[in-house]
């Protein structure tokens, strides 16, 4: 019998809960039994172990999921504990995460719904683990979806004018918060590059195009007008740059000459729905390491 799924908010079960471990470090010899042999010092019971040396940059990269049940240990304890491991393994990025503690995540939208709704379908019925407390747009459009599912919805205003005023609001609004992950989903404008500083790491976009290909607003219709043979969509970290930060998740579908722009843009909305989903799912469960423009992923 399959357990029902668990309601938003509601924190997990003891038996549920773990400690993510994370480190990305420098490759060499006796890296991963360094890291077991710390586990099992402290009798962590590992769950999930994934893996990766990197030939090319010649840094190791990690992420461990043990049962908090199993340790005598607390969180403090063991952060400062793997603390020392990544010191000695000169580690440049490392975290212990704790699945107790709710991640919050604040959507922007514009018009286009399909995204919302299909993130907001799988928060309802508990397939995206993550608390949801505000959704701004820049349209008032998607204010009675949000509504629906009981989230607040802010509608900040922007023309060429008002730019620099809306994103200080904007900004203002996503800070109360303190997100976790910040998602553009669909939201049709380009962010300044000294937010997409300031929330480097935090900020994921879904492009509705096979990145790096057909960057910017149109490219279903940029595809069209190629005779391409596949379009996808991609997830990707925003930078400055547009459309240029690494890249989380991608996936095609296949089109032929039968195909309009129009139905291009229908047909891909599905796969946009889709990588979103994945892309912020990985990210959520700290499942990715940024290597400069590149991305390690486990999956």
């Amino acid at each position: 019998m399959t357990s029902p799924a668990r309601t938003p908010g509601t924190p997990p079960a003891s038996s549920e809960r773990r400690y993510i471990l994370t480190l990305a470090c420098p490759d060499g010899t006796g890296i991963v039994a360094r890291i077991t042999t710390f586990l099992a010092d402290i009798g962590g019971w590992i769950v999930e172990a994934a893996y990766h040396s990197d030939d090319e940059s010649g840094r190791f990269f990690t992420r461990q999921e043990i049962r908090a049940d199993s340790l005598a240990i607390d969180y403090t304890e063991l952060s400062a504990r793997f603390a020392e491991v990544a010191q000695a393994l000169k580690a440049d990025q490392f975290q212990v995460i704790d699945t107790l503690g709710r991640k919050k995540m604040v959507l922007l939208v514009s018009k286009e719904g399909h995204c919302l709704y299909d993130l907001l379908g799988r928060w309802h019925s508990g397939e995206l683990d993550v608390d949801i407390p505000l959704i701004i747009g820049n349209h008032p459009d998607l204010g009675p979806v949000a509504h629906m599912f009981d989230i607040p919805f802010m509608h900040v205003p922007i023309t060429s004018e008002t730019k620099p005023a809306a994103f200080a609001e904007i900004a203002r609004l996503v800070e109360e918060q303190q997100p976790d992950v910040i998602v553009l989903a669909r939201f049709m404008q380009v962010v300044p590059p000294a937010l997409c500083e300031k929330w480097d790491g935090l900020l994921i976009n879904i492009h509705h195009g096979f990145l790096p290909s057909f960057r910017g607003a149109k490219p279903y219709h940029q595809a069209y007008q190629r005779g391409v043979k596949l379009i996808g969509a991609t997830c990707h970290y925003v930078t400055g740059e547009l459309d240029a930060g690494p890249i989380i998740e991608q996936d095609v579908i296949h089109v032929d000459h039968t195909d309009s722009t129009a139905a291009m843009v229908r047909r891909g909305r599905d796969i946009e729905r889709s990588v979103l989903f994945r892309g912020l799912s990985n990210h959520l469960q700290n499942r990715v390491f940024r290597d400069g423009l590149r991305t390690v992923v486990f999956k």
